[in-house]
């Protein structure tokens, strides 16, 4: 089964598209002029709510370390974090109703 990637207007270029195509992956992007973005609200909300809980870590907000995979541990860690933190959450809230 082929991956599939929603996008808005920004992301409407040929050359985009046929990166995709050749990985195949079905492109879900709104076309310039011709399609309302708005459509794609829920799928962006998803990915944009991800973006925000990872960018409350002051260290991984702005790039301070000089190697990658420096980088990528902290950012991995901060996932680690956040799916422990919503767990525990959700865990709380199901014990808690009879």
């Amino acid at each position: 089964m082929a991956g599939q990637l929603h996008g808005d207007k920004a992301y409407d270029y040929r050359c985009c598209r046929n990166t995709l195509r050749r990985r195949r992956i079905i492109a879900r992007i709104a076309r310039r002029g011709i399609e309302s973005s708005s459509r794609l609200g829920r799928h962006r909300y998803v990915i944009e709510r991800c973006l925000e809980w990872v960018s409350r870590f002051r260290r991984l907000a702005r790039r301070y370390d000089r190697k990658a995979s420096h980088f990528l541990g902290f950012l991995r860690l901060a996932c680690a974090l956040i799916c422990y933190r919503r767990a525990t959450r959700l865990n709380l809230l199901t014990s808690n109703n009879p």
